[in-house]
């Protein structure tokens, strides 16, 4: 799950804008997850030219926080296991792990804006929880 600009552009990452300085959001439309979707998806890649590359998929819906549950759901069919980050019995983030996959999929429990599920690399990381 990590790659290069022009990995990004390849995968039909091509909708890029440069939110500040240091960074380049490149967005694709019409995602689908799981058999899931459709959703809008990002990776956000380091440098303002995107040449420090990006580590994560980003996945949300524009306009129902709760359709990436349809992924979850998804994801508990399948036997993944999972965890709540946060205290008591509120957490931030739900996180997906499964052994022998070299992702983790993270999902926002608690959110402001747009609810949003991270697909995350999971080779030589600490686990969250």
């Amino acid at each position: 799950m990590r790659g290069s600009l022009a990995d990004a552009r390849r995968a039909g990452f091509t909708d890029c804008v440069q939110p500040d300085w240091d960074s380049l959001r490149c967005r694709r439309h019409g995602v689908t997850v799981k058999g899931a979707g459709p959703f809008e998806a990002a990776v956000d890649l380091a440098g303002h030219d995107g040449s420090g590359g990006f580590d994560q998929l980003i996945v949300w819906h524009e306009a129902d926080q709760y359709a990436v549950y349809k992924i979850t759901d998804v994801l508990d069919a399948e036997r993944w296991r999972n965890c709540s980050t946060g205290t008591g019995d509120r957490g931030d983030q739900i996180v997906y792990t499964r052994l022998g996959v070299a992702v983790r999929i993270s999902m926002d429990l608690s959110y402001w804006g747009k609810r949003r599920l991270r697909v995350i690399p999971d080779a030589g990381t600490k686990r969250p929880c």
